[in-house]
């Protein structure tokens, strides 16, 4: 089959190198741009959030590149992602295209679906086979994780605007082209180094930022503007809630989500609200106790669950002592806007800092 999927940051690449070693012909979605968004937008609800304007968009272009079949991974409960992989079918078939589309919800909510599809995708591969490929994904996943927080260590400090993201870009090349362990290992090692020949100013102390909010707009960096990359060049070090192997482990491989993050949000809001909603309040609370400077949250607009959380922002910040900038997203935002916003949440947080006298950092990497 010609199987087109979303694009979503990192694991985009992860998911083509699972197809070929099925032995499917993957339809590699483009990055996403404005003309993506704007192709889903015509044809989505209008009150859609952008993720799924943009995966739209990302599946009508690959219609237009020969893909018969999509692949998409969604939410069950309350969260209107479960609902995205009906609703896109629908748009398909109105629109006159007979692709199918294959949903495919979290294995341990619906595990016999899940098993059915599953079986379908691996078709001839044994299990044991469908196992060693899923290994090498997660060696991969794990790779491009540690590569992603290493930038995002480094882009405050580079002397030269620009070459972690430079040396960012090349180790994905190195990665995107490794097919086996030995491979993605040697591709990883590379991809370090090259991170490692950037200039930094090491007397430099970067302001802690935390990123939370809904996931596709944390890990696609066209859905949120570029925000690490943007806080990095104006001096943040930043560190997202969520990452591929940490998402993989809470959410995928687990029906009970990320319990730390659930049990410090639990006071405050007791029961889960779907999406990342109940998360989002508890991941403020351990950025604060962490020691980080501040915390921006990404969230779709008409988000319910981030909206949910959004409303406990002011007493969570004020309890807490941490300031939070709260980002709603849609095909109407401008980068102006974005830039303008974090600029003068980053003069805030560097204002604060100066009168509180504090530059040392107690906190660890969340993992």
């Amino acid at each position: 089959m010609k199987i087109g999927y979303g694009h979503m940051g990192t694991l985009t690449m992860v998911v083509e190198m699972i197809l070929e070693e099925l032995g499917h012909e993957p339809v590699v979605p483009f990055r996403p741009t404005r003309q993506t968004l704007a192709l889903g937008a015509k044809y989505a609800p209008e009150f859609a959030c952008i993720p799924f304007k943009i995966v739209l968009g990302t599946y009508l272009e690959s219609l237009a590149r020969g893909a018969d079949c999509f692949i998409s991974g969604g939410g069950y409960g309350p969260c209107r992602a479960g609902l995205y992989g009906e609703l896109h079918s629908r748009i398909l078939q109105d629109l006159g295209y007979n692709a199918e589309l294959i949903f495919l919800f979290p294995p341990l909510k619906k595990t016999v679906d899940f098993m059915r599809k599953l079986s379908r995708l691996k078709g001839r591969h044994s299990w044991f086979s469908l196992a060693r490929i899923i290994s090498k994904a997660w060696a991969k996943l794990n790779a491009l994780d540690e590569l992603e927080m290493m930038s995002q260590r480094l882009r405050p400090l580079e002397l030269t605007r620009g070459q972690t993201s430079k040396a960012f870009e090349k180790g994905l090349q190195y990665l995107h082209q490794a097919k086996n362990r030995g491979e993605i290992e040697e591709a990883r090692a590379a991809a370090l180094a090259e991170m490692k020949k950037i200039e930094i100013d090491p007397t430099a102390k970067p302001l802690k930022i935390g990123i939370i909010g809904e996931i596709y707009v944390q890990l696609e960096p066209f859905a949120n503007f570029y925000v690490e990359e943007a806080l990095g060049h104006l001096g943040a070090e930043v560190r997202r809630s969520i990452y591929l192997t940490s998402y993989t482990r809470h959410d995928v491989l687990s029906t009970r989500g990320d319990m730390n993050s659930r049990s410090l949000a639990q006071p405050y809001l007791a029961q889960k609200v779907g999406g990342h909603g109940q998360n989002s309040v508890g991941d403020v609370i351990r950025f604060a106790q962490m020691g980080y400077d501040g915390v921006v949250q990404l969230a779709p607009f008409s988000c319910i669950p981030e909206i949910v959380a959004k409303s406990l922002m002011p007493f969570i910040s004020k309890k807490f002592g941490i300031p939070v900038l709260t980002l709603f997203i849609d095909e109407q935002t401008g980068p102006t806007g974005i830039q303008t916003r974090l600029e003068a949440f980053v003069d805030l947080l560097e204002q604060r800092r100066l009168a509180s006298g504090r530059y040392d950092f107690p906190g660890n990497i969340i993992q």
